[in-house]
């Protein structure tokens, strides 16, 4: 299964917030067997998120898009999902109903900072999804994810992005395993083991420097049995400690 990560935000361009939902989300696909194979960062642009979107739901089997949805003047992705599948966008009751629960649950909780601050929330804007869309309730936050077709679409509130996550994971299992070596040898002093792992075996073979620790040297594939063979192979031309 072949994944593809969006993350939508000016802020995220600007370095004033950290990509942390690429990062997570990318360790969580990995692990559950999928493989990332693009992640882009664009900015609250309506039409290019379509046209990035419409793109990759064909050339992936998954789409995960962060960011960008909600009620607020900058939250265009929702819009610019369902102009990728030429979809409306329309109010599920359900969804409706869990967005004036959640409201109500923070006018309760903090009724002075609510009148001080006369807080209006549209409903309609914070609940509105494309046509079709399977709602993804969020239990953190205000706004609901949601899927459609192949394209998963999450708030993005880091922990709002872990929860509904939560609810699809199941859904990006594959067969992707990998192992991971650790060498105190130098780069340059592997070259050639490398380049003849490469050209002997089909596995994706990544060499990675840590000038803190140990450099490492991962194995990546969709058979398990090849992965291990492959894994043992380095271990007799490589010199493999534990990782410290």
């Amino acid at each position: 299964m072949n994944v593809a990560i969006l993350t939508i935000g000016d802020e995220v361009l600007a370095g004033e917030t950290a990509n942390a939902n690429a990062h997570w989300l990318a360790g969580e696909v990995t692990r559950n067997g999928a493989r990332v194979r693009r992640i882009l960062t664009m900015p609250d642009v309506r039409a290019d998120i379509t046209d990035r979107v419409r793109a990759w739901a064909d050339e992936f089997d998954a789409v995960i898009v962060t960011g960008g949805l909600g009620g607020t003047h900058d939250d265009v992705t929702a819009d610019a999902i369902a102009d990728a599948f030429d979809r409306d966008l329309v109010v599920d009751e359900a969804v409706r109903t869990a967005v004036l629960e959640t409201v109500a649950a923070y006018r309760d909780a903090n009724p002075e900072v609510v009148d001080e601050h006369d807080l209006d929330i549209d409903v309609a804007a914070w609940a509105a999804l494309p046509e079709g869309a399977r709602p993804l309730l969020n239990d953190e936050g205000l706004c609901p994810g949601f899927v459609i077709e192949n394209v998963y679409a999450f708030p993005g509130v880091p922990a709002e992005v872990r929860a509904i996550f939560g609810l699809v994971a199941a859904e990006f299992a594959g067969d992707g395993v990998a192992t991971t070596l650790y060498t105190p040898q130098p780069e340059g002093s592997m070259t050639g083991v490398l380049d003849a792992a490469r050209a002997t075996f089909d596995v994706a073979i990544g060499s990675y420097p840590d000038t803190e620790g140990h450099n490492r040297i991962t194995v990546r594939g969709d058979d398990a049995e090849a992965v291990a063979t492959v894994a043992e192979w380095l271990r007799e031309r490589v010199t493999v400690v534990d990782d410290a």
